[in-house]
């Protein structure tokens, strides 16, 4: 008898899986948008070495195929693009710099989220990551992104994308030596606290 319910309790959830797969594929095709796309965003990053986040806000924008542009605006100006493998760098009071993606990791993984999502690319998401997918009843949905590139896990952990209906709300990159960068995007973007804490940003993130 327990062997039968075993069996059965596999087959049912190996029915599942094509569905759920079915289902994380509509809600990232739902949430592509024709480029430019821009959107909002206030940053908190906790690093281990400081007492408070580091705090910023402006605008991402995705400017089709592999080029992504993040605006600084508070509380100091700075553009960087991220275009043909490389990235470049203008902040207000210093020279432009320019680099090779490959020495960022966490904007590698940035781009390779940040344009599959806004592009509807569910192939591409899942080329770069582990997708997982939950979502509860009162609308709202997480997307866990876990790195398949080791090297890149070395750096980054993962992603949590959390959003409701066809708008993601709030990216959180958690870096594998325990620092942690807070997105909140779009609207949400507003609801930044002026003195943000880890726990009040997870409820925000929520839809709380």
């Amino acid at each position: 008898m327990l062997l039968l319910s075993s069996l059965m309790l596999s087959l049912s959830a190996n029915a599942s899986a094509p569905e759920d797969a079915a289902t994380t594929r509509a809600l990232i095709a739902s949430l592509g948008r024709p480029a430019p796309a821009r959107t909002p965003f206030a940053e908190a990053r906790f690093m281990k070495m400081l007492d408070q986040p580091l705090v910023v806000s402006g605008q991402l924008a995705w400017l089709g195929e592999d080029r992504l542009e993040r605006t600084v605006e508070h509380p100091h100006r700075e553009v960087s693009t991220i275009a043909n493998g490389e990235v470049s760098q203008q902040r207000e009071g210093r020279s432009p710099r320019s680099f090779s993606l490959k020495r960022a990791p966490q904007l590698q993984l940035l781009l390779d989220s940040f344009v599959a999502l806004l592009g509807g690319d569910a192939a591409r998401l899942d080329q770069a990551f582990v997708v997982q997918h939950s979502a509860d009843g009162a609308d709202h949905w997480t997307l866990t992104l876990t790195p398949r590139d080791a090297k890149l896990a070395q750096t980054v952990s993962r992603i949590d994308i959390d959003g409701s209906g066809n708008e993601p709300h709030c990216m959180r990159m958690q870096e594998a030596d325990g620092d942690v960068a807070i997105d909140l995007l779009g609207a949400y973007a507003a609801k930044m606290p002026a003195t943000p804490t880890r726990d009040a940003l997870a409820t925000i993130c929520q839809g709380d």
